[in-house]
């Protein structure tokens, strides 16, 4: 006897169904069946899918299939178009199953009494019965896909599959795989007072189940009752397809078979509940004899079932009869039709044998329409449901599934699902709590404390009384040892089991397990934390804050998902990295599984909101390895929903998407989540991404948590975090609380502030849900214009916390735009939960958002598309920052440092570029004016130069477009993360226009200087050229006087020397300038606009002033510090400050006269300048006062004015007529003796010329360009790098010291570092001159080309302008000569007096002398090659050139000087217009001479340290008051001092501190620093390695 269920025999039922059995009729009918699904599916364009090929994750992937609404142009369009409309809960998907006409009027135009159209076939060639398609689909799909679609249908309210008939119609699929992810949540009668529900997965909800089948004949369509039935009290929904919808009454091909359920679910209320409780409805489509295993399968598991019929035919009656025992649970829908008596007559035989009560039968005649007829048919159901006994869930079906021969769907998961309740039975008995410590230990309370010490590290607020330093080093060993006690841990059993079972090859096993984990873990939780939930209620309206605070904890603690273990995974990862990075052991792979889980569409934890931390190592391996699998193809398009929790964030994304974050009250999960949808390729090129990257997290505000004290802050971390991380923002306003609103905007616009200041910008849009209505958008203009007006209002607020009172308004912080920027979204809900389906304005409204949101990110990119790399830098950098309480101030980024490092790069060589232009200008211009006629008048000369300015000004003007061109052109780049660096645009072309005054300012006094220096020779020139036309008058009377005699070289050369000594013995010399009465003028002038003393009025002159050290008094500082004493800044520092300003001027004052010039007034103003600017900078540190200017500045002019005293006189010597004669006296002599003798001297003649015209001309020609060829030179060679930008020579610079290990160096570089740089940089160019013969390379180079000009100009000259040789004749050599002149006027200057002297009495004539010339210059080529080969002294050579190298690479690299107040580290910010200083690593500051008042021992702690805690300050600024360190900003607003990037950051000036205390505590008169243990175990190497990542080096 065969088993028996229900009491219904089966025997029987068989037997009374062999009829339709016979191997042909099934065989026949499999081969029929094949070839209907084949044809549908071919139809469909699915058939390469078919059997279970379609997955789950190529229907997320970003293309345009689904994003864009297609018209469905033919049937293969169809089931991706229904896909697309599922997917986004689209309730209206059933309705596109038929191809789109144009001829839709056709119909109506159509002849009505056209009886070939009424019988034409309505299953035409271009529709498809819904009911095909949805069975379709199923068949295609994958087992995720298939959960996915009964899940989305659901949502919908749809019916779905239950029984899936397959090729061959007895054989079925019972879906209990398909269901298992539906969770649904009911309110039944019993708990609708308090107000509490149930929460349930709905294939384990023990609920009464009522089957609906029919008989061949039934006229009345049971979906159309079934409808009616389960929507009394909402609007009609059509839950079950029936044959009045779109495509209903197509034949169904392959769908009769299909078995459907769906649920209903009571809400509570009784007007509106149907049923007092859970009712589930099955309704098999086709009638009984087509499908009798699944009517017998139906029959067996049902509460009851329901027989629509019309009559009833033999066989059918034979098929009731034989179901024995189980005559209660039928009953029989009776629908009499008019003259049906022999209907009836059939129907009253069957129920006499069935022996039914009269209850049990339910007849429906022809005046009673469907709506009142359903009436009955409830009061039928509710009548039956008192008396369920027994209830069976949809679990419990499958062993009568299979024994009726039916399959079920997930036995091909039966492995995995042991596995997954394998590590649930370690659970067992225990609490949460326990099991967690237990089997996932590495989460536990190590993990949160290190978060808190990360924070503490950041805030320094419990340092209690140790030094600061001395704390950090604390915190960051109690961090040290945390992680050697989590690295001790091995894997607990249930991970081992947890990571084996993942790392299986076989994807679809690991998709298996993970969601058989989530199934099972989800079910534990809804148990588990019901109570905890419950309780966590009833202290919320209480609000008891204090047990608030602790169920919130409980809670978060008896959660227990996949993600806790995914998140352990990774901890042990993160942790068993920890001593080394050589990760070869067995978790190495971790990071590729994740990846591939990544791509695969499951999220990844990177922010955990439980312990608040980021394991940043995890994370950073797992993305890294999935931009490996892509090939490095990872340019991220990244999207983030923010707002109130419970507001539906979490739906909006699953709806735009398709995706499934999680939004039910299963667990409570902190943090934030990221997964990756592919962007297809048909959408990459418009995109310009790969991947779109959604972030969830937990919504903010919570209002029961919203009391507590951290929960502000916490939101605030979060909001900041996800929003930098973000491109697109939308902020969820689906609240009518206006506070809570208030306190998301200020989250938002304070994290959208603190966005802008670090150069980021997201979009942002705000999307304002349950509001509906076609007249939504333009009602709601005035509550747009009050949610702009409140954005405003807590921008301000922001901008006040954040120190930024330049921004008033939100549009000041980001592009809004009150129309485009604001999206009114209906309600979720047509109807009443959990009945309601899903709002159909609801799906459309966000996927025109999501088409909106795609279109702009196409058009709006003015953030570069960040890959992975990038994305990670902005998270560690983000993170990092929010830890701090000041973000702005503490947000640093790598992406950042580098963009700015790059357009530092750039920059300096634009700079250089501009001076470059303007210098090679500037020397050709200076040598049109030395060219000038000498013999003009002072007044054109000064109209020359006047005209030089003027042109001068021209140059630089088109110099600084170009540059501003060029900065402008840099910031429209799309690469380089220029858009990072926004805010300092306005810097750099502040430097464009500083520099160009600069320049102007330098070329005007080069012009003065080139111009006064012109006129002190032409007054030289004057009197020489008087006594050489004297001389050469009496050397010719000399001639006469002894032609014809016989006299001797020697008598001849004595009666030469009576005739020189009687016509030079008159020779005025040059007149002396009062140089100190210049140099004191101007004095006078710096001081013309300030009050000075009676004393300096009353100085006559400089002769006492500067002979003696300068000593500083007390009367120099200021009131303040007199009463203050010598305290912060004592007189000792003071001292060493003006020693220091003292050597830098006199350093000035030697450049000066090292040049061969005379002195101008110009450089006492530079001189002058160059103190105030050295008095301005450090006037912060030394408040001193008027007195002590005057001092230091007599002091220094009464040195240089003795100086370029010297330097005057010098030049007085060189051009003194008397001097200059006696130079020209051998060659009027040896001339007298040749003109005597008639001897040739022709090639004297030339030789003569080229050494005294020249030879002077050509060295002025190489030293006039040799300082810029110097400059490129090493701006090209192996040192270009040190040059680049101001950082990396800072870089260069102190890695050099440290392994140089030179105190005195460190010690000069701290305290003179504008002397130390200028004497680098010096070393620097003669080491680099001095290899390879680079001096005599570069000389030569230009020596070539000067000489080929001559060679040129020198055939040019011989020619007249016909091309015609010159006749050769005496008087043609002055033509020649003149000719040259013309020919190198814009290259060299020939003395014209030393032309005169030298061709004196020429006998030549013009072509033997241009011979001459020529074995003359060739031979200066070879004389010049060999003194500049034989030349050593490179430093000579440098100090006279007329452009200094070390002064243009010193302009370079030095930038601005300022130098941090705290610790006098230099200033590194790019141009010289910059509006904040900053450097890349502070120092002890200490090393900058501050001691402790009381102890008077060097302060140890870093100024970065202290400006993150709650120490205070006190200096001559703050007038002695104590100043928290925090606001610094106060007193130093150009100052940004930022917290380390890492503890490790300023190692490099921590172990100078260690290895130098006790010296520079000798040397700044202080005791030794107490330096943290920890310091002295720093190494040489990690100081390198932490100055390398401080200055961002590879």
């Amino acid at each position: 006897m065969a088993s028996t269920s229900g009491g219904v025999q089966i025997e029987k039922f068989e037997e009374a169904t062999t009829s339709f059995k016979s191997p042909v009729w099934v065989n026949f009918g499999f081969a029929v069946e094949y070839l209907l699904v084949f044809n549908i599916l071919s139809k469909l364009g699915l058939k390469k899918f078919y059997p279970n090929k379609l997955t789950l994750r190529s229907l997320l992937e970003i293309n345009k299939n689904n994003i864009y609404d297609e018209t469905v142009e033919s049937l293969e369009k169809i089931p991706w178009c229904f896909l697309r409309k599922l997917f986004q809960i689209n309730a209206e998907c059933r309705n596109f199953t038929q191809v789109s006409s144009n001829d839709e009027d056709g119909e109506e135009n159509s002849d009505l009494f056209d009886f070939n159209l009424l019988t034409a076939d309505v299953s035409a060639d271009n529709k498809v019965n819904p009911l095909d398609l949805i069975v379709a689909l199923f068949l295609c799909a994958d087992s995720f896909l298939q959960q996915e679609m009964a899940l989305k249908m659901s949502m919908c309210q749809f019916s779905v599959p239950l029984l899936l008939p397959h090729v061959n119609n007895s054989q079925s699929t019972l879906m209990l795989w398909a269901l298992r992810d539906i969770v649904k949540e009911w309110r039944p009668k019993d708990l609708s007072e308090s107000r509490g529900f149930v929460e349930n997965n709905i294939v384990q909800a023990n609920i009464p189940f009522f089957t609906f089948v029919r008989l061949k004949n039934c006229s009345l369509s049971k979906s159309q009752v079934l409808n009616h039935v389960l929507s009394r009290g909402q609007q009609n929904h059509n839950i079950f397809i029936h044959r009045d919808m779109e495509g209903g009454r197509l034949q169904r091909r392959i769908a009769n078979g299909l078995v459907e359920v769906c649920w209903f679910l009571p809400c509570g209320r009784e007007n509106l509940d149907i049923f007092p409780g859970p009712v589930a409805f099955a309704n098999l489509r086709g009638d009984i004899c087509e499908s009798l295993t699944q009517f017998n399968f139906l029959f067996h598991v049902s509460t009851s079932t329901f027989v629509f019929l019309d009559k009833v035919e033999e066989n059918e009656h034979k098929i009731l009869t034989s179901l024995q025992n189980g005559k209660s649970k039928i009953f029989l829908i009776v629908n009499r039709k008019e003259n049906s008596r022999e209907d009836m007559m059939s129907v009253k035989k069957t129920l006499k044998e069935l022996e039914l009560p009269k209850s049990n039968v339910k007849t429906k005649d022809s005046g009673v329409n469907i709506a009142e007829f359903s009436k009955k048919l409830c009061a039928a159901i509710k009548t039956s449901l008192p008396d369920v006994k027994a209830t069976l869930n949809t679990i419990n079906m499958v062993g009568k599934a299979a024994e009726l021969g039916l399959s079920v769907d997930e036995t091909t998961s039966d492995e995995q699902k042991k596995a997954a309740e394998e590590i649930m039975k370690g659970i067992g008995v225990r609490t949460i709590p326990d099991y967690k410590k237990q089997q996932l230990p590495l989460q536990g309370d190590n993990w949160k404390r290190l978060s808190q010490l990360q924070k503490e590290e950041c805030r320094l607020k419990k340092s209690g009384g140790i030094g600061l330093e001395e704390y950090k080093s604390q915190l960051e060993e109690e961090k040290l040892k945390i992680r050697k006690e989590q690295n001790k841990y091995k894997p607990s059993k249930a991970m081992t089991s947890f990571i084996e079972s993942l790392s299986t090859r076989e994807k679809e096993k690991r998709d298996f397990f993970l969601k058989w984990m989530k199934l099972k873990l989800d079910t534990h939780s809804r148990s588990k934390l019901s109570d905890l939930r419950n309780k966590f209620k009833e202290h919320c309206e209480k609000k008891d804050m204090k047990l608030i605070e602790k169920l919130d904890k409980d809670l978060l603690e008896s959660s227990l998902g996949v993600e806790h273990y995914m998140r352990e995974m990774g901890l042990i990862y993160e942790f068993s990295c920890d001593g080394s990075r050589n990760t070869a052991g067995e978790m190495s792979h971790l990071p590729g599984l994740a990846a591939e889980m990544l791509l695969d569409g499951y999220p990844l934890e990177i922010l955990d909101g439980d312990a608040s931390n980021i394991p940043e190592r995890w994370v950073t391996d797992v993305l890294m390895e999935l931009h490996k699998k892509v090939g490095e193809q990872s340019r991220l398009l990244v999207l983030t929903v923010l707002g109130v929790q419970s507001t539906g964030k979490s739906t909006l994304l699953n709806t735009m998407f398709g995706v499934q974050f999680p939004v039910s009250s299963g667990r409570c999960t902190r943090g934030a989540y990221m997964l990756f949808l592919k962007v297809g390729e048909d959408m990459k090129h418009e995109l310009n991404y790969d991947f779109i990257v959604l972030i969830d997290t937990e919504g903010l505000k919570s209002p029961d948590l919203a009391e507590l004290e951290e929960s502000y802050v916490h939101d605030n971390q979060m909001a900041t975090f996800v929003i930098g991380l973000s491109d697109i923002t939308i902020i969820n306003v689906a609240m009518e609380n206006s506070t809570e609103m208030k306190d998301v905007l200020q989250i938002a616009a304070h994290a959208f502030l603190r966005m802008k200041e670090i150069g980021k910008k997201p979009i942002c849009h705000f999307v304002h849900q349950n509001v509906s209505g076609v007249s939504a958008h333009a009602k709601t203009i005035t509550e747009r214009q009050h949610l702009l007006d409140q954005l405003n209002e807590m921008t301000q607020i922001a901008a006040d916390m954040e120190k930024q009172p330049s921004i008033k308004a939100f549009t000041d912080v980001l592009d809004y735009d009150i129309d485009k920027n604001n999206w009114n979204i209906p309600g979720l809900w047509h109807g009443t939960p959990p009945m309601a389906p899903v709002n159909t304005g609801y799906s459309e409204a966000v996927a025109e958002l999501k088409r909106n949101l795609l279109e702009t990110a196409k058009t709006n990119q003015c953030n570069q598309a960040s890959k992975i790399p990038e994305f990670l830098e902005w998270m560690r950098s983000l993170w990092k920052a929010v830890k701090y309480e000041n973000f702005i101030f503490s947000f640093r980024n790598t992406l950042v440092a580098r963009a700015y490092d790059n357009l530092c790069k750039e920059f300096s060589q634009w700079e250089w570029q501009f001076r470059k232009e303007i210098l090679s200008w500037q020397t050709k211009a200076e040598l049109e004016i030395l060219n000038c006629d000498s013999e003009s008048d002072v007044q054109v000369w000064s109209t020359l130069v006047k005209s030089k300015k003027s042109e001068a000004s021209e140059n630089i003007k088109s110099e600084e477009r170009k540059m501003t061109e060029k900065l402008t052109t840099y910031y429209k780049k799309k690469d380089q993360n220029v858009n990072l660096i926004e805010k300092y645009k306005t810097d750099f072309f502040n430097s464009i226009s500083n520099l160009a005054k600069e320049i102007t300012h330098s070329a005007n006094n080069k012009f003065d200087y080139i111009l006064e220096l012109k006129i002190s020779s032409k007054q030289a020139q004057d009197i020489l050229r008087k006594y050489r036309a004297r001389i050469e008058d009496k050397v010719m009377k000399l001639l006469r006087a002894c032609k014809g005699s016989q006299l001797s070289d020697q008598q001849l050369t004595h009666e030469f020397e009576k005739m020189w000594t009687e016509a030079t013995k008159n020779v005025s010399g040059l007149k002396e300038r009062d140089i100190a009465a210049s140099v004191l003028e101007q004095l006078r002038s710096n001081f013309s606009n300030r009050n000075v003393n009676e004393e300096f009025q009353n100085i006559r002159d400089l002769k006492e002033f500067g002979k003696g050290p300068f000593k500083t008094r007390r009367e120099h500082m200021d009131s303040f510090l007199k009463k203050f004493g010598s305290l912060v800044w004592g007189l000792g520092d003071l001292q060493k400050f003006t020693d220091s300003v003292i050597e830098s001027c006199i350093r000035f004052v030697h450049d000066k006269t090292k040049t061969k010039t005379d002195y101008h007034d110009t450089f006492t103003r530079d001189l002058l300048e160059k103190i105030d600017q050295s008095l301005d900078q450090n006037y912060k540190n030394h408040k001193t006062n008027a007195k002590f200017v005057i001092d230091l500045k007599l002091h220094i002019c009464g040195i240089a004015s003795r100086e370029f005293l010297k330097m005057h006189r010098k030049f007085l010597s060189d051009k003194d007529p008397q001097i200059q004669l006696e130079n020209m006296k051998s060659q009027y002599l040896t001339d007298f003796l040749d003109l005597f003798k008639d001897r040739d001297h022709c090639q004297r003649k030339a030789n003569n010329f080229v050494k005294c015209c020249i030879k002077p001309a050509v060295e002025e020609y190489i030293n006039r360009s040799l300082g810029i060829d110097i400059v490129d030179e090493i701006l090209t060679s192996c040192h270009s790098a040190e040059y680049s930008s101001r950082s990396f020579f800072q870089y260069n610079i102190q890695e050099e010291l440290l392994r140089n290990y030179d105190f005195e160096k460190f010690v000069k570089y701290i305290c003179n570092y504008e002397i130390y740089v200028k004497d680098w940089i010096f070393q620097q160019i003669q080491q680099q001159m001095s290899k390879d013969k680079t001096l005599f390379n570069l000389k030569n180079k230009n020596l070539q080309v000067i000489a080929d000009k001559i060679t040129a100009a020198l055939e040019q000259a011989s020619k007249r302008p016909d091309g015609v040789q010159l006749p050769d004749n005496n008087e043609n050599i002055r033509k020649l000569i003149s000719n040259i002149r013309k020919c190198l006027i814009k290259d060299i200057s020939i003395s014209v007096e030393d032309e005169k002297t030298t061709l004196f009495q020429i006998q030549s004539t013009c072509h033997p002398f241009i011979d001459s010339l020529k074995k003359s210059l060739k031979e200066l080529r070879e004389q010049l090659q060999e003194e500049f080969s034989k030349s050593e002294d490179i430093t000579e050579t440098v100090n006279k050139l007329p452009i200094k190298p070390q002064d243009e690479l010193f302009k370079r690299v030095f930038g601005c000087g300022k130098q941090c107040p705290f610790c006098k580290v230099p200033c590194e910010a790019g141009g010289k217009g910059h509006d904040q200083h900053h450097a890349a690593v502070h120092r002890p500051q200490g090393l900058g001479r501050h001691r402790n008042i009381d102890t008077q021992k060097l302060v140890e702690t870093v100024c970065t340290t202290n400006v993150q805690s709650e120490i205070k300050f006190r200096n001559s600024d703050t007038n002695g008051e104590w100043h928290p360190y925090k606001e610094y900003y106060t007193y130093y607003p150009d100052w940004l001092i930022q917290p380390d990037s890492s503890i490790e950051a300023s190692d490099y000036w921590k172990y100078v501190l260690v290895q130098y205390n006790e010296r520079f505590a000798q040397q700044y008169k202080a005791k030794p620093a107490d330096v943290p243990e920890a310091w002295r175990r720093i190494t040489k190497e990690q100081a390198l390695k932490g100055l390398k990542d401080a200055f961002h080096m590879k």
